[in-house]
């Protein structure tokens, strides 16, 4: 053992870890780590603008990595800046490391400078959090730290550690293993459920499978697509659960919810018995819970059990990893064939197609989001942010791959979008990242094109600019009476902005020009932007109006679909 400072111990024990990448913003209680960092080459420091930005990078580099994401912030602000982005990881089980540093102990409780309590604030956002208040106790605070982020059912942590423990000397000592009484996560699933469970599926006439965030998180893709092959189920994601399962596969159906598919949301709705793998059964996806398909039995298969049961009664609960359950499920279920069940579904999807793109002389956002779906080639990595672009990234983009979307579900955090394009570029070198923006929420965190510059980052920047805050301007229309109260928004000139950061723009008026705008962007070896200036008025359609029933999904009414 050697003696090291705690700035030392907290940058070693991160890099045992794996951790390569920090993403933060200095300040005076972190100064001890930040004077340490030279020592440390093999980890990089990426400075963002803004804290929540840095939250929000460690959640897009973790999303696209499958590897945890580390954040860094300093006392009072620095670490409640941090807060949006924990929360959003924690609604969307993202294992994010949030490292912070407080005021010297001797001032913890007595409203210090930039003093905060941050393990309180952060305490129902969190997995775990810490206040280490000695540095023999960081390597094992961060090995236990990381242990729980990455494990079970993933999500955020937050390490506070006061200015003064950084600067304290101790013993260095890793911890060859960890036993953290009361945290043992279930991974296998029980037998005797997974039996009952495989017992009505060969019973089922009309089966399908809702696969959820969980799927992509477990690595459990191709189990998946071995459960619904062998049993010829239909497939249906949840918004976060896209990629989860091969959208090419002529088992998929899309994915359900708010603005999913129509027929979707009609064969989730129709179904005998509703599979849920890594879901939450959550009201963005199902609904209004108590007109949900009431003849329907559920099995929930989830790692977490306090989400099995919590909005619907189980017929069958299985506590498990997807990864583990869905192989032992598949093993036990009967080769079957549902072939009345699924012509029932392909004619619903032929009736009504939800996603065909009308002809129109306008620049209609879904004929851009197709457009740049097909010059990728379905290839890209895609971050949004939250609203109509978002929807219109889920319903025209599709995805090859796991970890190809990249977006705020669970709390819906706009100014998502180019940060946690940031971070996925980070993770993933050399490889094409475009961050689809409303222009609304790219203006809560625009001021990262700064790092896009200074860490010579490529992402492509796609604003889809109609001059309102898009949702609001859509519910306001559809159930407001059309009283536009704070919809529109004054914009600046975007690509000046751009320009002003270093950054090559383009601006894009008229359909014409979208595709060939799209290929300059690609050819493009830096990062740029690209606004393009979409109908003002279009709407996101399938629609399930809040607090509606999935069996009262409201198609583009026809007076839209003539304009």
């Amino acid at each position: 053992m050697v003696n090291m400072t705690g700035s030392q111990i907290v940058l070693e024990s991160l890099q045992r870890e794996g951790v390569d990448t920090i993403f933060g913003y200095p300040g005076g209680v972190v100064l001890p780590l930040y004077d340490t960092l030279p020592e440390f080459p093999g980890i990089r420091h990426v400075l963002v603008r803004h804290e929540q930005a840095a939250a929000h990078m460690a959640d897009g580099y973790a999303r696209a990595s499958g590897r945890m994401g580390v954040c860094l912030g300093t006392s009072g602000p620095g670490a409640t800046n941090l807060v949006t982005g924990i929360c959003t990881s924690f609604m969307d089980s993202t294992p994010v490391f949030a490292l912070t540093g407080n005021v010297a102990r001797t001032l913890l409780g007595r409203d210090g400078f930039q003093e905060a309590d941050i393990t309180g604030i952060t305490q129902p956002i969190t997995k775990h959090n810490y206040l280490v208040m000695r540095a023999e106790n960081l390597a094992m605070t961060i090995r236990e730290a990381t242990h729980i982020a990455t494990t079970g059912r993933p999500g955020p942590v937050l390490v506070d550690v006061p200015k003064d423990v950084f600067q304290e000397e101790a013993p260095f000592e890793w911890p060859s293993e960890i036993n953290l009484r009361g945290y043992k996560p279930t991974v296998e699933g029980h037998a005797g459920m997974i039996r009952r469970a495989a017992k009505l599926i060969n019973e089922a006439e009309r089966p399908i499978i809702i696969a959820g965030h969980g799927v992509i998180w477990g690595d459990a893709g191709n189990e998946l697509v071995e459960l619904a092959e062998k049993a010829n189920i239909p497939v249906v994601t949840t918004f976060l659960g896209i990629s989860s399962f091969p959208e090419s596969h002529e088992l998929s159906y899309g994915w359900l919810g708010m603005h999913g598919m129509y027929y979707a949301n009609m064969a989730a709705d129709t179904a005998d018995l509703v599979i849920g793998v890594g879901m939450r059964f959550d009201d963005r996806a199902m609904g209004r819970f108590s007109d949900f398909n009431p003849n329907a039995k559920i099995i929930h298969i989830d790692i977490d059990p306090a989400e099995i049961g919590k909005n619907f009664q189980t017929a069958v609960p299985i506590v498990g990893h997807a990864k583990n359950v869905l192989p032992r499920l598949a093993a036990e279920v009967d080769a079957a064939e549902h072939p009345p069940w699924i012509r029932w579904i392909d004619k619903m999807r032929e009736d009504h197609p939800s996603l065909d793109i009308r002809e129109s002389r306008r620049m209609l956002p879904q004929y851009v989001m197709r457009t740049l779906y097909e010059e990728t080639g379905g290839d890209a990595t895609i971050a949004t942010g939250v609203g109509q672009h978002q929807m219109w990234a889920g319903q025209f983009y599709n995805y090859k791959r796991p970890r190809q979307l990249i977006s705020s579900g669970g709390l819906g955090t706009m100014g998502f979008e180019l940060p946690a394009a940031i971070g996925a570029q980070v993770a993933l070198p050399g490889q094409e990242v475009w961050a689809i923006c409303g222009d609304g929420g790219f203006q809560m965190t625009m001021q990262e094109m700064a790092v896009l510059v200074e860490e010579q980052l490529p992402v492509k920047i796609a604003i889809f600019n109609n001059g309102f805050l898009g949702m609001i301007r859509q519910w306001q229309q559809l159930f407001y009476d059309k009283n536009f109260s704070s919809a529109a928004i004054t914009q600046p000139d975007f690509c000046k902005i751009a320009d002003a950061y270093g950054i090559r723009a383009l601006r894009v008026e008229h359909k014409n020009e979208v595709a060939l705008a799209i290929k300059e962007a690609r050819a493009h070896k830096g990062p740029i932007l690209v606004d393009f200036q979409i109908d003002q008025e279009e709407n996101v359609w399938p629609m399930v109006p809040a607090g509606a029933a999935l069996s009262e999904t409201i198609e583009a009414p026809a007076e839209e679909m003539a304009r």
